[in-house]
């Protein structure tokens, strides 16, 4: 059985395209992007006849629409109460897909509405995909949907782990949508890393707890904070999100005297922005996680323009800024315009650990697992997340996060909110920390 992962580390998501022995695919829970699957379809040389979704998405907008409006027929589970065509289906039904069989089976816990698919050739299981149920070492988080509902689908967690381990065999493959570095996720392994339903038998931490109580108290202690959007993409993936097809639109070109009640996103590295940008602007370095920052810090409904360096991807822009739901992106705006149309430029420090001043405040701006694991004495912690809501009094600070990116997003936030002093080491804690200590 050929089935081929399209992963998108941004999102610690992967999304499947099946062959399914005919001379079609299934595609097992697309983001809104389709190209990257028809590419793959196309190069095994299959056509897209099915979609099938586990859940509803809070950490995307689906693409299954777009695989739809190509052709494919959509799958789903009836609780999600879809109001876009599909087939509902329920705990328990089997269809025929291509030359092989996929069976439902109900699995609650990251969402009510999830069930997990169960691929076979004949008789025999071979995959099951898991959505954000059964990750390798872990489930998906079950607190997206309401603070009532939280303890519940935690201990239906347990629950639907444990149906799936007992009633497949050894041998099938666990596929999950959800994986290490997704903020659905608690506990798993890497994105794309493939289990089977043997070892998690032994491993995963369904089967290693007592009772469904003790599970669920454990996952919960370890759930850390997750963006915003996530509150609203249930319902847009509900509704049905805008068809927008494969060609993403190029950005528009905005004047600099065109910028009156638009946010500007400067998407170029941290140094170029450091070094010179337009006033105002939030840095954003374009990167894997780009769009979950976007989604993160702005509205969908913000108009937003964008800076970026000629050699940027801007089609990568705009698909992971759709992927989180955002449509109002207005355009994008020459640096060189701006400062030919006499705009000024605006700069903050990036500094080496040795350069931070005795005696100065630093600021951590990581999750919340990241300044337990370590962190600089007598630092601010501040969720870069949380800093428009509860922004300490810190001018004069310097901000770190380990690399620098999500730093420079918060110094420039900071710096709108009308700190002037703020700069950004791309430090980490354990050498920041060995510097100050040496002083």
């Amino acid at each position: 059985m050929v089935v081929v992962p399209v992963p998108d580390p941004g999102l610690g998501n992967t999304s499947y395209v099946v062959d399914l022995g005919d001379g079609s695919a299934l595609v097992v829970d697309p983001e809104r992007d389709a190209l990257p699957y028809l590419q793959v379809a196309d190069d095994l040389g299959l056509v897209i006849r099915h979609v099938a979704e586990t859940h509803l998405h809070a950490d995307f907008v689906s693409g299954a629409r777009e695989l739809v409006a190509l052709g494919a027929s959509l799958i789903a589970p009836r609780n999600s109460r879809l109001a876009h065509p599909h087939l509902p289906v329920d705990d328990g039904d089997e269809l025929a897909v291509g030359d092989l069989t996929l069976a439902v089976m109900a699995t609650p816990g990251h969402t009510p509405e999830h069930v997990a698919y169960v691929l076979a050739d004949g008789p025999t299981p071979q995959v099951v995909f898991s959505g954000g149920t059964l990750m390798a070492g872990g489930v998906a988080r079950p607190d997206l949907i309401s603070p009532e509902q939280t303890v519940p689908l935690a201990e239906d967690a347990f629950h639907s782990v444990r149906r799936l381990l007992d009633a497949l065999p050894a041998e099938v493959e666990v596929r999950p949508t959800h994986g290490g570095g997704s903020f659905c996720s608690s506990g798993a392994s890497p994105t794309g890393d493939v289990s089977t339903i043997g070892t998690e038998r032994s491993t995963h931490p369904a089967v290693t707890a007592p009772t469904a109580e003790a599970f669920a108290a454990d996952l919960l202690a370890g759930l850390g904070t997750y963006p915003t959007y996530f509150r609203r993409l249930r319902p847009v993936n509900r509704r049905g999100p805008d068809i927008l097809g494969v060609d993403l639109p190029a950005l528009h070109l905005v004047s600099p005297h065109d910028l009156e009640g638009r946010v500007v996103v400067d998407a170029r590295p941290i140094a170029r922005f450091a070094a010179g940008h337009v006033p105002g602007s939030v840095s954003n370095e374009l990167r894997s996680q780009f769009g979950t920052w976007l989604g993160w810090l702005f509205e969908p409904d913000t108009p937003i323009v964008f800076v970026l360096d000629l050699d940027q991807d801007e089609r990568e822009l705009v698909r992971q800024a759709r992927n989180v739901g955002h449509e109002a992106i207005d355009g994008r705006l020459e640096l060189a315009a701006w400062t030919t149309a006499g705009g000024t430029l605006d700069t903050i420090p990036l500094i080496s650990a040795i350069d931070i001043p005795a005696g100065g405040t630093v600021v951590d701006v990581r999750q919340r697992s990241e300044w337990e694991s370590g962190h600089v004495r007598d630092a601010i912690h501040v969720e870069l997340g949380d800093l428009a809501a509860h922004s300490p009094a810190v001018d004069g600070a310097v901000v770190h996060c380990g690399h620098g990116q999500r730093a420079m997003t918060a110094a420039s936030l900071l710096r709108r909110q009308g700190f002037a002093s703020i700069s950004v080491t791309a430090a980490g804690a354990a050498e920041i920390g060995a510097v100050l200590a040496g002083r």
